[in-house]
C-alpha cells in the first residue's frame, strides 16, 4: 500500500520513474517476496498458474483485457474483499480498484498465482509475512 498514489508512467518499472500495471507487479513481488517476473501482463500471465476467482487470495494476480488484441493486457495484485491494486493508466497513479464494478467485471480474464517454488508453501502472502 506504500505505493498509493505514484504516478503511472507508459513502462515504467521503478518508483522513481512510476509505473505501469506490470512494471508495478513486478516490482513489487521482487521487494516483497524476491521473486522477479517477467516484464509484460501477457508473460506474468503465461508465467504463473491459473486459478479460480473463487480460489482468490491476496498476492495472487488478476487480469482483464482492457485493449481487443490482448487477452491479458493489464493486471493487478488481489488485495482481498473484492479489491486489486494496480497502475491504471496514463493520467492516473497507483490504487485500490473494487473488481465488481461493470467495467472490471465485464473485462476479468482470469486469476492467477505466482508460484514460489517447492521450498515455500507456494503462496506469496505467506512468504511475505
Amino acid at each position: 500500500m506504500g505505493f498509493l498514489g505514484i504516478p503511472y508512467r507508459y513502462g515504467g518499472t521503478t518508483i522513481q520513474t512510476g509505473f505501469d500495471c506490470s512494471g508495478f507487479v513486478r516490482d513489487m513481488y521482487n521487494q516483497t517476496v524476491g521473486r522477479l517476473l517477467p516484464r509484460t501482463a501477457q508473460e506474468q500471465a503465461q508465467a504463473t498458474a491459473a486459478i479460480s476467482r473463487e480460489e482468490l487470495q491476496p498476492g495472487d494476480l488478476v487480469f482483464f483485457h482492457t485493449v481487443r488484441h490482448a487477452l491479458f493486457s493489464h493486471v493487478g495484485i488481489y488485495i482481498g474483499d473484492g479489491k486489486f491494486i494496480h497502475a491504471p493508466r496514463t493520467g492516473q497513479s497507483v490504487r485500490v480498484e473494487d473488481m465488481d464494478t461493470s467495467y472490471w467485471l465485464k473485462r476479468f480474464s482470469g486469476a492467477r498465482r505466482v508460484l514460489m517454488g517447492e521450498e515455500s508453501t507456494g503462496h506469496p502472502s505467506e512468504m511475505a509475512r
